[in-house]
């Protein structure tokens, strides 16, 4: 499994579509052979703060995911209503054992 953890920080004003943008980014990207779990969370303190954990099947699936219209549709839409760029950062599974996700 390869783990993707996704930072944004979102400008207020455009708070609730990009909750929407995402919302409709993920429920495409969960259909997509590559991906087990697409989380949408946001901040309990700071609600224009958001993390996205997808976790794919193979070190291929996130270059495969960044192919998708619904993946291109959404950064179109989001990349402009981000107060900063996104951070990212890879994680390895190590808990449960991959057949356990």
């Amino acid at each position: 499994m390869v783990i993707l953890v996704v930072s944004l920080h979102v400008k207020p004003e455009y708070l609730e579509a990009f909750k929407e943008a995402t919302l409709e980014n993920a429920r495409h990207s969960i259909q997509e052979p590559g991906i087990v779990r697409f989380d949408v969370l946001q901040q309990s303190d700071d609600p224009n703060r958001f993390l996205l954990v997808e976790v794919y099947r193979t070190p291929e699936d996130p270059a495969k995911h960044k192919e998708t219209p619904h993946y291109n549709k959404w950064r179109e839409i989001a990349e402009p209503m981000l107060a900063e760029p996104r951070t990212r950062a890879l994680y390895t599974n190590i808990f449960p054992d991959d057949q356990n996700w």
